[in-house]
């Protein structure tokens, strides 16, 4: 189910691209590390033997589900300062 607002903090989560116009980044896993208006960034695993990356995700072209259960988001519904999302 698709959530339309989520008043917490992301920094922090752990995060899975379901959905994305940029179609290379579904599928992509990592954890939170920072967050402005309209981006998302993650520490991502690299690939076997290589260090882990900071990649950086437009909140307004992608759809992410928070941990392995938790609630699938809209990154445009939140494209917004996280302190301004909170005071909802």
């Amino acid at each position: 189910m698709l959530k339309k607002s989520f008043p917490h903090e992301l920094i922090g989560k752990e995060i899975l691209v379901v959905n994305s116009t940029n179609h290379s980044q579904i599928g992509m896993r990592g954890k939170i590390v920072d967050e402005t208006k309209s981006t998302l960034i993650i520490e991502s695993e690299g690939n076997i033997g290589k260090e882990k990356k900071n990649k950086t995700l437009l909140k307004k072209s992608i759809v992410f589900r928070l941990g392995a259960n938790g609630p699938v988001l809209e990154g445009k519904d939140l494209a917004q300062r996280s302190e301004e999302r909170m005071k909802k």
